[in-house]
């Protein structure tokens, strides 16, 4: 059954879309204290359908979603009470007492870890607010963190993009599902060791 084709075909028309920059703050910024899908889905098309323009691109995820995590903050800062049942239940549990101890440890560089890795950043924008971290702190840590990761993300695939394209494009259906069948082994895997 092929699906990834067309499905990539159709992220790369969008990515060059002329309201693909708004598209990529928006996303930016919701993924930061919300929103569960990273920027970078919507960058690295971007940056590939415009090698040009990719570190245009990475500032817009970098501001957007520098500004997210103080919306992710006030959320901390003002509900956390509130959202904390939330996040129990949708399995943040075990990264909010990760973001707990990598504050009471590192402080300032737990953000700047935290925005340059996988691991979601909301969690721990939204653990900054809760234990009250400088505000000023928090937002360059934000920016360092994220703009490392981002500016990383969108300079590789303007520079490797274009050479390895045509090949992407190839063996896409293959890498898609391989995807698929890796993401399900890695749930099913997680639930096994859980219980």
């Amino acid at each position: 059954m092929r699906l990834f084709g067309s499905l990539y075909d159709r992220v790369l028309t969008w990515s060059a879309h002329r309201r693909a920059p708004a598209a990529l703050a928006g996303l930016s910024f919701a993924e930061s204290s919300f929103f569960p899908i990273p920027p970078d889905v919507m960058l690295m098309p971007m940056a590939l359908a415009k090698p040009r323009c990719w570190w245009k691109f990475a500032t817009i995820a970098t501001l957007f979603s520098a500004m997210g995590g103080v919306l992710g903050y006030l959320i901390g800062w003002l509900a956390i009470d509130l959202m904390m049942p939330y996040l129990l239940k949708w399995g943040y549990g075990p990264t909010i007492e990760t973001a707990k101890t990598w504050f009471t440890q590192w402080g300032f560089w737990a953000i700047i870890v935290a925005g340059f890795s996988p691991i979601p950043y909301k969690v721990f924008t939204i653990t900054a607010g809760a234990l009250t971290m400088n505000p000023f702190l928090f937002f360059l840590a934000s920016v360092v963190g994220r703009g490392g990761r981002f500016y990383l993300v969108a300079g590789l695939i303007a520079w490797a993009g274009p050479k390895i394209a045509p090949k992407l494009r190839q063996y896409i259906e293959w890498l898609g599902w391989l995807t698929v069948a890796l993401l399900i082994g890695t749930i099913v895997t997680w639930h096994l060791l859980k219980y």
